[in-house]
């Protein structure tokens, strides 16, 4: 009988410790834009997002919020390694649905650490990190490209989320452009590619894959899970959509929504989304000591056709310059937005500048978790602005990545772009000619004024820290760290 006490008492105590601990959702849109959520654009944001702007109103909204790159992988590198991508082997650019793991298997990662705290853990959508994916003889696939029958489609794969701290996942294994169309259940594909789909780019598919339906998918699977949770086991939950990237295709009941034309419908579509995930957490009697997370991998891309939507009086990337794969803040500066009752005010801001690597610590100090010292070398606790405290730290400045992989620094209100024009996709005639650009982020968020010549002391001061950074493998407190190549070229974008 003492005994039986005894193991009650200690289920009591195990429950009783799970609940203190915060359920933690993270959505991560993919291409959204900082401007297309209505309440962050009131002027300029002419598409309704009522489960955003509800999120907004019933918790916090950060205003200075940045992804660590202007492109998809390596911000969901940052994401969930809390590490800049650019000290891995991936230096520019994006990997592809066939390319192999970027993430180190030895590499601690966000759902790993939640996951010896207890959590369940569960990824729902897309991956973009690469996988390993076998050909029939057993090498790596890699790129953009495979024959149907160049796949071994019943191997299991490696390197993905469920090697990486996952305990389970259901998604696909990059963007919807991108083959293999097929569904991934753990390690494993659902079924095999038999056929050849084109979603823009061509490759082997699944005959019943659509990549019309992966969206809703994505949230009936979401608020599936949800409703199997309880009070007594925490659970993180990763949500990467695949909206409104390209290919832009809103389901039937969306389209027309908007008034504004396809990218409309498809953000409308992303919303309803994010409320169906919201919903599912009060449905379930979870919202009070659940944090949800709503941000997107970088800034609205080009495939939107920008200027049609701002001729109709809607900015996506709100009034900050350049697009998805700059270095302008519009291709880095996203919403984010936190839902949490228990520990949030509702209709709170923050302007704090946090970045998206920086998950990894948050979940640290929320949990009481300690990360080792060659874990979340680039990651700052943002959970004392939840509370509307200051967030303390000895990190300097946060790098930013364009898809070409040119470098920014961003330290209080300055701003340092080591290029002469946006590092990306956009082509603009510079005002004046400069090898790279300084701008004051308060007196000019939409950096038009290029003070480079004005403050070169402020510029070499920044560039320092960025070259200290680098070189230390961190950008923040803790021993010196390698980085994963000697490759790093800080100045490939200036002419000095």
């Amino acid at each position: 009988m003492k005994c039986l006490l005894l193991a009650f008492s200690m289920l009591a105590t195990v429950a009783a410790h799970a609940a203190d601990k915060p359920n933690i959702i993270y959505i991560l849109a993919d291409d959204l834009g900082y401007g297309d959520v209505q309440v962050l654009n009131p002027e300029h944001g002419k598409i309704p997002t009522p489960g955003m702007d509800r999120l907004a109103a019933e918790g916090m909204v950060f205003t200075d919020a940045h992804t660590s790159s202007s492109v998809c992988t390596p911000t969901r590198y940052g994401v969930l390694t809390g590490r800049y991508n650019w000290r891995s082997r991936l230096q520019s650019g994006v990997l592809f649905g066939f390319d192999q793991p970027l993430i180190a298997p030895d590499r601690l990662t966000v759902p790993a650490l939640l996951k010896a705290q207890g959590y369940k853990t569960a990824m729902i959508g897309k991956w973009h990190l690469g996988l390993g994916i076998r050909k029939p003889n057993g090498t790596p696939t890699r790129g953009k490209a495979a024959p149907v029958d160049g796949v071994d489609w019943s191997a299991r794969i490696e390197g993905g989320p469920v090697d990486l701290g996952f305990d389970s996942w259901y998604g696909i294994a990059a963007s919807l452009d991108m083959p293999p169309y097929i569904w991934i259940e753990n390690d494993r594909f659902v079924g095999e590619c038999t056929t050849v789909k084109a979603f823009h780019r061509k490759g082997p598919a699944h005959a019943d894959f659509e990549a019309i339906d992966v969206l809703d998918a994505i949230g009936h699977k979401s608020a599936e899970f949800i409703a199997q949770q309880n009070a007594e086991e925490a659970f993180f939950m990763y949500v990467p959509l695949t909206s409104p990237h390209a290919p832009i295709i809103p389901s039937e009941k969306w389209q027309g929504k908007s008034e504004l034309g396809i990218y409309g419908d498809f953000v409308m579509h992303t919303d309803a989304i994010v409320a169906q995930i919201t919903e599912a957490v009060d449905a379930a009697g979870l919202a009070e000591n659940t944090i949800i997370i709503v941000t997107s991998d970088n800034g609205c891309s080009k495939v939107a056709d920008i200027p049609a939507l701002k001729a109709q009086g809607h900015y996506p990337n709100a009034h900050f310059r350049g697009s998805k794969s700059d270095i302008w803040d519009g291709g880095h500066r996203v919403p984010f937005i936190v839902r949490w009752p228990a520990a949030v005010k509702a209709g709170s801001s923050s302007d704090a500048i946090i970045c998206l690597t920086d998950l990894m610590a948050t979940a640290a100090d929320l949990t009481g978790a300690e990360l080792p010292v060659n874990a979340g070398e680039d990651s700052v606790s943002f959970a004392p602005a939840l509370k509307g405290e200051p967030i303390i730290s000895d990190r300097a400045g946060i790098v930013h990545h364009s898809v070409s992989g040119q470098f920014a620094y961003r330290s209080g209100k300055w701003k340092i772009l080591l290029t002469q024009a946006s590092g990306g996709w956009t082509k603009e005639k510079m005002a004046i000619k400069a090898p790279a650009q300084l701008y004051d982020m308060e007196a000019d968020p939409s950096e038009q004024n290029n003070l480079y010549h004005s403050h070169p002391e402020v510029f070499e001061r920044l560039l320092a820290q960025l070259e200290t950074d680098v070189a230390r493998g961190r950008s923040t407190a803790g021993p010196d760290q390698k980085n994963d190549t000697d490759r790093i070229n800080l100045k490939r974008g200036m002419k000095r």
